[in-house]
């Protein structure tokens, strides 16, 4: 249990540390928030749990394409809270349209031989 939990606050840190940079600088806040910095923080965790690597290939190249439906969301939110949307609204939109591109992916993919 101290090892999950040792994850866990390392993993919070990151996210806290974000917010905090975010009040101060909010483009190198998105710099660091845009690293791949939890995907990286879970394969070194899958690689400690598991040693495995073809599972951490797996879960790297899943990891891609799932990224890509979620890509929209940093345009969809900025344009909406500029056309005089609230932020709640706006951030529930692009989830919204995040969920439904993931739905589409997870639809697309075994058509395309995707492999997530």
């Amino acid at each position: 249990m101290s090892y999950f939990a040792l994850k866990a606050i390392l993993s919070g840190i990151l996210i806290a540390a974000i917010s905090e940079i975010a009040r101060r600088s909010p483009g190198f806040a998105a710099l660091v928030a845009s690293l791949p910095l939890v995907s990286i923080l879970g394969m070194i965790w899958l690689w400690r749990d598991t040693g495995d690597g073809t599972r951490i290939a797996s879960h790297a190249e899943a990891t891609f394409w799932y990224v890509l439906p979620s890509l929209p969301m940093f345009l969809i939110l900025p344009w909406l809270m500029r056309q005089g949307l609230g932020f709640w609204l706006a951030l529930g939109i692009g989830c919204a349209v995040t969920v439904g591109l993931y739905f589409l992916l997870l639809w697309l993919a075994p058509r395309l031989g995707l492999p997530i």
